[in-house]
């Protein structure tokens, strides 16, 4: 398999490109802001065609560029309904003085107008999105928004520092190494991460590799043995 990625935009989040070979179908993940150059450059050096956009979670920095990509490469975009919206509104997630203040950091004193793209589909929890050979699968973990989901395909190939690797999931902001995603945003439940936690990581095998929205990747296993939150989960 070919899997490569890049960190975009002021937050640094993390912008994966996936597929079977190259010259390929192609999967773009969570493409934030300023990642469409990213992607170009990506597309271009692996001669890929993008297929299909995935979207994690509705927040700015990780679907700021999906209409963008949707659009330059006549892809459909996937995300779960709970979270579609935002699509078309990326700072409703966040509350008013929030906004702005991003909006002065980032010099986004006339933001960009959004528009739904023209195919969206729904990343409901149990859907299988089949692209060139690809097969992932879709799991609803609602806590840091109430639409965050993330995507797992079976593994075969190199391309993550790990060993073993039976699947890689694309966590978004559910799920760091060594952490998890907040939530005090907007759309955030606590008692709902601690739940799709539960129900949704810990019956996962160890060798599952996680490569999430921000930051390195990490593993079930070493996030099971280290992650306090899921400690806490596994003591209660």
């Amino acid at each position: 398999m070919l899997l490569t990625s890049f960190p975009a935009g002021p937050l640094q989040a993390n912008c994966y490109v996936l597929a079977r070979e190259a010259g390929a179908g192609c999967v773009v993940v969570d493409p934030g802001m300023d990642a469409l150059d990213g992607v170009r450059q990506v597309v271009t050096e692996h001669d890929l065609r993008v297929e299909a956009v995935l979207v994690t979670h509705g927040h700015f920095d990780h679907l700021w560029n999906a209409q963008d990509v949707a659009r330059e490469f006549d892809a459909p975009v996937w995300i779960h309904p709970a979270d579609r919206h935002l699509l078309s509104d990326p700072m409703a997630a966040i509350s008013g003085p929030s906004a702005a203040m991003l909006r002065a950091q980032f010099g986004l004193h006339d933001p960009p107008e959004f528009v739904e793209p023209a195919d969206v589909r729904d990343a409901v929890d149990g859907a299988v999105i089949e692209v060139d050979g690809l097969s992932l699968s879709v799991d609803h973990v609602p806590g840091h928004t109430p639409g965050t989901v993330y995507y797992r395909v079976d593994w075969d190939g190199s391309g993550v520092s790990e060993g073993t690797v039976s699947q890689v999931m694309f966590s978004g902001d559910f799920l760091f190494a060594g952490s998890i995603g907040r939530t005090d945003l907007t759309g955030g439940d606590h008692d709902q991460m601690l739940q799709s936690l539960r129900e949704k990581v810990l019956p996962l095998r160890d060798d599952v590799v996680v490569l999430p929205g921000h930051g390195p990747q990490t593993s079930i296993g070493r996030e099971r043995a280290t992650n306090p939150f899921l400690a806490e989960l596994q003591e209660g």
